[in-house]
């Protein structure tokens, strides 16, 4: 229980950061219109390759003992990457909706 405090002290500025990015996500998400709502979460899943790079650089540097730095930077990369082809394949689909219709 003391490391858990100790970790929470150590950690308490970034952890009321996340608390009000999260805060600030929901009140700018819930203030779009439903319109923009397809263009703008395909353009936020394609920004997630940082996501990718981040979790291949973890992974890079994580000690090869320490089995779960290797199996959350796994699933971070695996997520993300299902997160950015589904961006991709969402604007696609979007802007097939604007292409001029082919008549027989």
């Amino acid at each position: 229980m003391d490391s858990m405090m100790n970790w929470l002290q150590e950690y308490q500025e970034m952890i009321y950061v996340v608390i009000l990015m999260i805060f600030l996500g929901i009140e700018v998400i819930g203030r779009v219109p439903s319109v923009l709502h397809t263009p703008l979460m395909s353009g936020a899943n394609a920004i997630h390759g940082v996501v990718i790079i981040g979790a291949i650089i973890v992974m890079g540097q994580a000690d090869a003992n320490n089995w779960l730095a290797l199996v959350l930077g796994f699933l971070a990369v695996l997520l993300g990457t299902l997160n950015v082809v589904g961006g991709f394949v969402v604007t696609d689909r979007m802007l097939e909706m604007f292409k001029a219709k082919k008549s027989k």
